[in-house]
């Protein structure tokens, strides 16, 4: 497996993510070096954590505004940064990402930190990985938070058709899918600013230049990007039989009966997931009864236009 790892220099003096890295190894699946997998760890250390894991095609960049509310309130926010993803290291070859690969990674990271009685913020890839990685660790954590997030289940698909229905684009992810996969390079900045190729204004965000460049931070170049460009297909069920599909329906044997705070907070306006809320609030048990949040105009990346609405979600999930 050839590895990149991203310059510290392109990490200098971004806009508003002042935060210290902080690194763990992970296993490299082909049995050659760990890799080197980058969070974010602010706040006391006896603070109860949070963990905040980014989706396609962030970094924990898409965490800075909510990191410092977490960090005020008296929490410890550790956000990692995927492999693939901003400065973690990055596997040069498309076919060096999967999901069972990525799961074991975060799953990794989990247990080497030795995370306990934490509450976990999913949002996109964050919440398929992460959820998962999550649940087969699930001693460790006392809630989960879900933002325009999605966790398929093998065992009963028809729920996730059904819910899908309330998609007002229900073709836009396979548009984003099949872009991506066309492409030798992402300009992310640019894509984030149109509503990401397909996804329209569900999946953009307005922000300043240099908020957009820092997005691009990570990705000198294309050879740094097999990750983000592959991400998107992941989920086809050809990429993820057999592995991918085990790890999922035993999360969801976990989430099934899970009776712990589990929180959703969802943009409505995000059609790709912003109807996903649904399903776990029908079929998780410790959703039943919770301050379930809509926001009507929030978009796919709900992180970056509800931070302070996120922040309380969190902190009322960790406190329950």
């Amino acid at each position: 497996m050839q590895v990149l790892r991203t310059p510290d220099e392109r990490f200098e003096n971004l806009d508003g993510y002042p935060f210290a890295p902080h690194y763990v190894d992970v296993a490299n699946p082909d049995g050659g070096d760990h890799l080197r997998m980058h969070y974010v760890d602010e706040g006391p250390r006896d603070g109860k954590i949070v963990v905040l894991l980014h989706g396609e095609p962030m970094w924990s960049y898409l965490y800075r505004k909510m990191i410092p509310g977490l960090v005020a309130a008296g929490h410890r926010v550790i956000a990692p940064d995927q492999i693939g993803f901003g400065r973690s290291d990055k596997p040069t070859e498309q076919s060096d990402y999967s999901v069972a690969r990525h799961v074991g990674w975060i799953r990794e990271c989990i247990v080497k930190l030795d995370i306990q009685d934490a509450t976990f913020f999913g949002q996109d890839w964050g919440s398929l990985i992460g959820f998962t990685a999550a649940l087969l660790e699930e001693s460790r954590f006392r809630a989960i938070v879900a933002a325009n997030a999605a966790l398929p289940d093998p065992s009963n698909m028809e729920r996730m058709a059904a819910a899908n229905t309330k998609s007002t684009d229900a073709e836009a992810f396979g548009r984003w899918q099949d872009w991506a996969a066309a492409q030798d390079h992402m300009d992310i900045g640019a894509s984030l600013a149109k509503g990401l190729a397909g996804v329209g204004e569900g999946g953009s965000i307005d922000l300043s230049p240099t908020e957009f460049a820092a997005y691009d931070a990570p990705f000198p170049d294309g050879s740094y990007q097999a990750g983000v460009l592959v991400f998107p297909s992941l989920i086809k069920p050809e990429k993820l039989i057999p592995d991918g599909l085990a790890l999922f329906d035993q999360a969801w044997r976990v989430l099934e009966k899970w009776e712990k705070p589990f929180v959703t907070a969802y943009g409505k306006a995000d059609p790709v997931l912003g109807w996903f809320d649904t399903v776990f609030q029908q079929y998780v048990p410790g959703a039943k009864g919770q301050p379930h949040r809509e926001f009507p105009n929030g978009p796919h990346f709900i992180q970056e236009v509800e931070a302070d609405a996120l922040v309380e979600t969190i902190i009322a999930a960790a406190a329950a």
